[in-house]
């Protein structure tokens, strides 16, 4: 499956809402006053560990929206792999727009290339078998798409997006509803026939009335994997079916032995580790009134 690029429309608000509150009022008054206005240089974004790359939209929007005369050449694209050194993209222009926006571009793509980068990981660890690996709406609050992005870009899928796009039945619906059945009923009953409906079960006999019901898909919640090898067989087909809870790189191999569909993973997006990435300047221009230098930003 392609990966395909989210639209500028909606990268480009969160990028100027990164920078605005990094900006605030009086803008980078460091750089501004140590750096003269004219001085320009050439910077190489590089990986410092073994990952996959995501968000370089994101990043090259932070530079080229605090100065439209800085470029960026990658030589890489979301969702391809790094080691330790790896180039990923070279950028130049003038040096105040580049230290200006380095930290919010950095923080962009090492938050992204983190969730790639552990998705690839389940990825890997399903490798052979049905299954595939999905997020959940644990994300941080306003970044969605980009993360939801970055698990495309790491090889997983995506959930439902939000509320509106899909009915997940959970175990509180369930609870105050009166029962499985009784809560796809309801559900049924309110909304669109496009409409996809999940419900959570937490037992094999929650899943016989779901099924006995009707469903199009099933979130099996915390169970072993004898009990996911149960609850498939008496699916047989007839819904897909999701396992979640405690997965690892190390357990989602025998959960996905088990013959479920899907593996959703709240922590690739809310606890996946940042993907170490640095900005070093390679060569900084000379002007009448600095010399040429190099220089490295930690």
């Amino acid at each position: 499956m392609s990966l395909v690029p989210l639209p500028r429309l909606i990268v480009e608000p969160l990028v100027r809402a990164a920078l605005l509150e990094d900006l605030g009022l009086a803008g980078d008054i460091t750089s501004a006053s140590v750096i003269q206005n004219d001085h320009r240089s050439t910077v190489v974004m590089a990986a410092r560990q073994p990952g996959v790359i995501a968000g370089l939209d994101a990043a090259e929007l932070a530079f080229t929206l605090v100065d439209p005369e800085i470029t960026m050449r990658r030589h890489l694209q979301d969702g391809d792999a790094v080691k330790p050194g790896d180039a990923i993209a070279t950028i130049e222009g003038p040096s105040r727009g580049l230290l200006t926006a380095e930290r919010t571009a950095l923080n962009f793509l090492g938050h992204l290339s983190g969730i790639a980068t552990v998705t690839a990981e389940i990825a890997a660890a399903i490798r052979g078998t049905k299954a595939s690996v999905a997020c959940t709406r644990k994300t941080t609050p306003g970044l969605r798409a980009l993360e939801k992005y970055a698990v495309r870009a790491g090889g997983g899928m995506n959930h439902r997006f939000a509320l509106y796009d899909a009915v997940l039945i959970k175990d509180n619906h369930v609870a105050i509803s009166g029962g499985v059945a009784e809560a796809i009923r309801r559900a049924r009953a309110g909304v669109g026939h496009l409409v996809k409906i999940e419900v959570e079960v937490d037992t094999l006999d929650q899943l016989r009335e779901a099924m006995e019901t009707g469903v199009d898909a099933v979130l099996l919640d915390n169970m072993t994997p004898d009990q996911l090898r149960q609850a498939v067989a008496i699916v047989a087909g007839r819904a897909i079916t999701e396992a979640s809870g405690r997965v690892t790189p190390a357990t989602a191999g025998t959960i996905a032995a088990s013959g479920v569909d899907l593996i959703s993973v709240g922590w690739l997006t809310h606890s996946a580790p940042v993907l170490d990435i640095g900005l070093d300047f390679i060569e900084a221009a000379a002007t009448e009134t600095s010399p040429k230098r190099v220089a490295h930003v930690l």
